[in-house]
């Protein structure tokens, strides 16, 4: 349990949406703002009484209704509001939004291969690269850490922001976020204390009770 000096985040990527689970899944950034499909809302429900008999004191979410409708799930066992900030709002996908990587592949080879080469420096194709997400998502993410001493949070958030802030928490390279897994309403807890935050779990999924990770 945080202290009156320490924060405990529990950062949570949403539930599934039906783009994610298509196979392959379909890319959705900011634009596509779709709710969660019927196994989405069953992972959130799982999240949420996962975290029912814990300290939760504040439910933060991205602005997207797929993390919106996880965090009311987690913020309703708890009585809590939803607080959304705009922030922390999904990577934008550019001209690859509504695509699912074979396509993208297809259409757009060598803005494909750049970015799976270094995701890092190289955007997704009229949209941005990990390290501009990373640049706004810090001082948000960071903030939160630090403005919320002595209390537990969820924050809700999305895929490719949840591993962009982790890499750096890691002290992992971003061309590299793909080795840090997050499953639709996977868990992670980070705990901050004298101005370091600290990752104590990735990507815990036991109360999904064996269901499959999806991309996207």
């Amino acid at each position: 349990m945080p202290t009156h000096d320490s924060t405990l985040c529990y950062l949570v990527r949403h539930g599934a949406t039906d783009n994610n689970e298509q196979k392959p899944p379909v890319l959705q950034g900011q634009r596509l703002d779709v709710g969660l499909s019927d196994a989405g809302r069953d992972e959130a429900d799982r999240a949420a009484g996962c975290l029912a008999s814990r300290r939760v004191d504040a439910v933060y979410s991205s602005p997207l209704r797929r993390a919106v409708e996880t965090a009311q799930a987690i913020a309703d066992r708890h009585d809590l509001p939803v607080e959304v900030i705009d922030g922390l709002i999904e990577v934008d996908v550019g001209e690859w939004e509504g695509l699912d990587w074979n396509a993208i592949m297809r259409a757009d080879p060598d803005a494909y291969e750049a970015f799976m080469t270094d995701a890092g420096a190289n955007p997704y194709l009229g949209g941005e690269c990990l390290r501009e997400v990373l640049d706004r998502t810090t001082p948000v993410l960071d903030g939160l850490l630090r403005d919320n001493l002595g209390r537990h949070v969820v924050v809700v958030a999305h895929n490719v922001v949840n591993r962009a802030y982790l890499t750096r928490l890691l002290g992992i390279p971003l061309a590299q976020y793909r080795s840090i897994p997050q499953d639709n309403c996977g868990l992670n807890v980070i705990r901050f204390r004298a101005g370091k935050a600290s990752v104590m779990t990735i990507n815990s999924v036991f109360h999904l009770a064996g269901r499959g990770a999806l991309g996207g």
